[in-house]
């Protein structure tokens, strides 16, 4: 096991994690894509097993982007599945935001778990070719001492994702910290992440961690990208074989000055929620 999230002499440590769930379902194998397309659609009585592992797998970090989650529907039980992470996990603070909706059927979501106090949470609405993209952007504190996190599920369009990118870049270039994390569809070396990364203080990856597929990782899609001022201490991909994707950790030590709250124990809230306790 990890250790938690510590401070030492130069600055906050925090464990980030993202992490493509696939709406719960293991996959291990090129042939469950067909045999197993069909939790995609019905409930499963095994999905809730394989989210309880994958609480467990996550509990120890201090904020945990996620993707494929499902805010309730036919599949998931009516359960919104980034809260029910939230709960197993005991993360006091969870967001979702609904990508596609499909009503009874499906409800693509992005979400994001915290032990941390946010100041602000916003749905980004991304650009392109087929609407529905969205991404989270999450501020911790105010002002230059702030922290911006923000969670992505890019398009599978390379012309899409660059329009994604560059309108990201613009949101990245307006904070003076920020770690922007999911899967994001493309390697580092691709043409969009060379953009993103002339466009913006973001720095590549330590090291270039595989993380599709999850019993064979071969491609790495899934990044946690940070500004030039945050110091990367640690970073790699997990082994988890709860998703066709594997998730990928990084420990990022923030400049003094810029510190977190963390929420003492607390019933789990949503961004509102927090908001209408702390007026009160």
């Amino acid at each position: 096991m990890l250790k938690s999230s510590s401070r030492d002499s130069k600055g906050q440590l925090l464990r980030i994690l993202s992490y493509n769930v696939q709406v719960g379902i293991r996959t291990s194998h090129p042939r469950h894509y067909i045999t197993g397309s069909w939790k995609h659609i019905l409930p499963c009585p095994k999905r809730l097993k394989n989210l309880d592992v994958i609480a467990h797998e996550i509990s120890d970090f201090d904020i945990v982007g996620l993707q494929e989650v499902d805010a309730g529907s036919i599949r998931s039980n009516f359960i919104n599945l980034a809260e029910y992470l939230a709960g197993r996990a005991e993360f006091p603070f969870w967001h979702h935001q609904v990508n596609r909706n499909l009503g009874r059927f499906a409800k693509h979501s992005n979400g994001i778990l915290s032990h941390y106090k946010p100041t602000e949470v916003t749905d980004l609405r991304l650009p392109g070719i087929i609407p529905g993209r969205q991404a989270i952007l999450t501020r911790y504190g105010s002002g230059r001492h702030s922290l911006a996190v923000i969670v992505v599920h890019l398009a599978l369009s390379k012309r899409a994702r660059l329009q994604q990118l560059e309108y990201i870049s613009e949101i990245v270039n307006d904070h003076p910290h920020a770690i922007v994390m999911g899967d994001m569809n493309c390697r580092y070396q691709s043409d969009e992440m060379q953009f993103l990364f002339n466009k913006t203080r973001l720095r590549e990856p330590l090291e270039d961690m595989h993380t599709f597929p999850s019993w064979r990782p071969m491609y790495n899609i899934d990044h946690i990208l940070v500004t030039s001022e945050l110091k990367v201490r640690r970073a790699k991909a997990l082994e988890s074989p709860m998703s066709d994707h594997l998730p990928i950790m990084t420990e990022v030590e923030l400049p003094p000055g810029l510190e977190l709250t963390r929420f003492e124990k607390s019933p789990i809230l949503t961004f509102d929620r927090y908001m209408e306790s702390v007026k009160v």
